[in-house]
């Protein structure tokens, strides 16, 4: 049986290739923080210092309290305790929920949340701003 160009159907994986985990200095998590893209998986394998989570749409659930509850099941698989610092780039309301419920297993982790109240001014714009010393 042969099938024609238009009839031809590939299988789409999202699921990660087989490897060894790859250390980041600094990692954006994709699809502002949505858990269609992000899993325990994601985070098993991408190790990072300082995640970025991004995401102010509750109606589109981001972030994403799957995703920041995959952070901490996927941490907890690392070898080291190394110390991981998230920064959200918002202030919402999954956000905070997340981090007081799951304060004691972020500090048993070594995860800290970056809260930062410094603004940046330019050209008659302002913005909140973090530093990040690498």
């Amino acid at each position: 049986v042969s099938k024609g160009p238009g009839n031809t159907k590939v299988a789409k994986s999202t699921a990660m290739p087989p490897g060894p985990p790859v250390y980041l200095d600094l990692v954006y998590i994709p699809n502002h923080s949505n858990s269609k893209n992000v899993d325990v998986e994601f985070f098993k394998r991408v190790r990072s210092s300082y995640y970025v989570v991004s995401g102010n749409d509750s109606t589109a659930e981001e972030p994403s309290r799957a995703v920041l509850d995959s952070l901490l099941e996927g941490k907890a698989q690392w070898e080291s305790n190394m110390q991981v610092t998230l920064i959200p780039t918002h202030d919402s309301e999954v956000m905070r929920e997340w981090y007081q419920e799951t304060h004691e297993k972020q500090q048993d982790l070594n995860i800290m949340v970056l809260a930062s109240s410094s603004t940046v001014v330019m050209q008659d714009e302002s913005f909140p701003a973090c530093k990040i010393e690498l």
